[in-house]
């Protein structure tokens, strides 16, 4: 490789890696607070699980980070070489734009590669992982999920309260069973109670002792000007499913989560059971998103080298914001053509495309005008 290749060629690939990188760990710290912070403060999973699930997280952060961390990187490396006359030198030394190129794009196939490999197999078989140590950590001492002193939100329809555990016995114990609406309906308070977990039902099973109930108007739970019903009872059941406990119920595989060998073969499967069109289109749907979010790290590279020739900005941040506006603009078109998804006829497997096609045919046609000039 030419020394002049060599040195583009490593300054756009650890510029690119170091932008991945940044964008990865700003997605995971995402997912981290949304899905994990939970679980680690009111001790459901050990640190050794939390660990394991972080890295669980890397690829499917990866799958919009390779995307976002190339084009910056590409911008930044390219910005500054045309900013400090680099670019200006190797043209008048009779260097094409295409010769100086070579290396991005070498950068940019290596980027869509690992891309694909992310896509199809990396993060479906991470993100299947995740699920199922997430469910069976949870499953395997359920009673963590009621934790002392903390408002247990994540049971449908009721929001729960212990006051003090030890064991299955929970002391100060409170239900508050809610509407469609989120309004209390019905509130249960009890001195003491017992927990078991059934795990053929996969629920929890609270046997309460000396309850207090207040029972509101089902129409109008929060009018107060008429009285509320009370009772008082010795003891009462109450079930707690745990099927959609944390949003992480059941083992269903999403579409994004399977690989390309389980779609294609479901995608067959569909078809020979003469299932409707819509099911069959959400599988080459989901084949056609993972590939064109891939090609979309060639489209960016494709495009982005003209504007970091032409651009010329000395400040970081300029181009990083540029980089930024490309990115939201690229994604808005691609989250439209997502939502039509749900409409086979419009054919949304191969709009899917336009992004990436899109954004390549304006950076070519964009990079030959300006190497003409």
């Amino acid at each position: 490789m030419h020394i002049l290749h060599r040195h583009i060629f490593f300054s756009v690939l650890a510029t690119c890696a170091a932008a991945i990188g940044l964008f990865t760990f700003v997605l995971v710290i995402g997912d981290v607070l949304k899905d994990l912070l939970g679980y680690v403060l009111t001790g459901q999973i050990s640190a050794f699980t939390f660990g394991r699930l972080l890295l669980l997280l890397l690829p499917s952060a990866a799958t919009y980070a390779l995307p976002m961390g190339v084009l910056t990187g590409v911008l930044l490396v390219l910005g500054r070489l045309s900013n400090n006359s680099e670019i200006t030198a190797m043209r008048a030394a009779g260097l094409s734009l295409g010769y100086i190129a070579r290396p991005v794009w070498g950068v940019a196939a290596l980027a869509m590669i690992g891309a694909l490999g992310v896509n199809f197999f990396y993060m479906p078989a991470a993100r299947t992982s995740y699920q199922t140590i997430l469910v069976d950590a949870v499953r395997s001492n359920p009673l963590r999920v009621l934790t002392p002193r903390t408002f247990v939100r994540s049971f449908p329809g009721v929001v729960v309260y212990a006051g003090a555990k030890d064991g299955v016995r929970v002391e100060n114990f409170w239900v508050w069973e809610l509407d469609k609406n989120q309004r209390v309906t019905r509130m249960a308070h009890a001195r003491s109670g017992r927990v078991e977990f059934i795990e053929e039902e996969s629920k929890l099973v609270m046997l309460l002792e000396n309850v207090t109930i207040e029972s509101r108007d089902e129409k109008n739970p929060e009018d107060f000007s008429s009285p509320t019903l009370i009772s008082t009872l010795d003891s009462m059941p109450v079930d707690l499913q745990l099927d959609n406990l944390f949003g992480i119920g059941g083992r269903k595989q999403k579409l994004k989560w399977k690989t390309l060998s389980e779609l294609l073969a479901l995608r067959r499967e569909l078809i020979a059971q003469g299932e409707v069109k819509a099911q069959v289109m959400a599988v080459q749907m989901a084949i056609s998103e993972k590939a064109a979010r891939a090609a979309g790290v060639l489209a960016f590279a494709i495009l982005t080298v003209r504007l970091g020739i032409k651009v010329s900005r000395k400040e970081t941040s300029a181009n990083f914001v540029l980089a930024l506006v490309l990115m939201l603009t690229y994604y808005f078109f691609d989250g439209v053509i997502g939502w039509l998804g749900k409409y086979p006829a419009v054919r949304p497997d191969l709009l899917i495309w336009l992004p990436p096609l899109g954004f390549a045919v304006l950076g070519v046609r964009l990079f030959r005008k300006l190497d003409r000039n």
